[in-house]
């Protein structure tokens, strides 16, 4: 409910548009991207202790071309991240994901939709933003984890140019991760009424060779009831980020 009230304080700007396709609704990706966006067999999972349920899927890759085409010295630092991803990885800290992976979390996400914005809500740490359909020429005041959404419809697709992100989010639970330069192409179409094409074509010629383009299905929850739940993550990780501040200390 709290993605509705957060759409009802946005400004009304008229906005001429073709006709809109429907986006509203829960969404949800079931495929590997999660784990690695490249093809990989299953995993480990991090950490010292085997654990069957941490472990990663296998997945056939959702790149096209099928590998993410890094400078050389940045392919080796995505292969270093990997080797570290159990304490590296920024969502194990509770930090907002970023885009494009907030899309393809194992978590729900909501559209909300109206003619002069869109409104994506997220399960995951109550990540959200806002795209300012009718404001082409609005930039953004500062960085941010979830960038600057500014977009428009192509007949009955929603293209949305995203900048803005902070260098500190990755794209994978397999370290792959993009710089400062970042700039985010999404594409979104349905492909049915239950059935949504999310791609997402990445520019950063700090750590691209050229850009790419990854794809994934999200599926439209179903259920009657279906809506976000709370996943405020921080409460899970409190001690691990903030137990040196709060920790009695003994006297010097």
């Amino acid at each position: 409910m709290w993605a509705f009230a957060l759409c009802a304080g946005l400004s009304a700007a008229p906005v001429h548009a073709e006709a809109a396709a429907d986006l509203n609704g829960i969404w949800q990706a079931l495929g590997s991207a999660h784990w690695n966006l490249e093809p990989h067999a299953a995993h480990a999972g991090p950490g010292p202790a085997p654990d069957a349920l941490a472990a990663a899927r296998g997945g056939l890759g959702v790149v096209e071309g099928g590998r993410i085409p890094y400078l050389p010295w940045a392919r080796l630092r995505q292969q270093e991240n990997f080797r570290n991803r159990g304490e590296r990885d920024p969502l194990r800290n509770c930090f907002l994901p970023g885009v494009p992976r907030a899309n393809y979390l194992p978590y729900p996400l909501q559209i909300v939709q109206t003619p002069t914005h869109v409104l994506l809500a997220y399960e995951f740490a109550q990540a959200s933003r806002t795209v300012y359909l009718a404001r082409p020429d609005f930039e953004a005041p500062v960085d941010s984890w979830m960038g600057h959404s500014r977009g428009h419809w192509e007949g009955e697709t929603l293209v949305v140019d995203v900048t803005a992100q902070h260098a500190d989010t990755w794209l994978d639970e397999a370290g792959n991760f993009h710089g400062a330069a970042l700039h985010v192409e999404e594409r979104y179409t349905l492909q049915g009424p239950n059935h949504l094409r999310y791609e997402a074509t990445l520019t950063d010629p700090e750590v691209y060779e050229r850009p790419w383009t990854l794809g994934v299905l999200l599926y439209r929850q179903m259920d009657p009831g279906a809506q976000l739940l709370d996943f405020k993550c921080v409460e899970f990780v409190e001690e691990r980020m903030y137990g040196e501040l709060t920790r009695e200390k003994p006297d010097a």
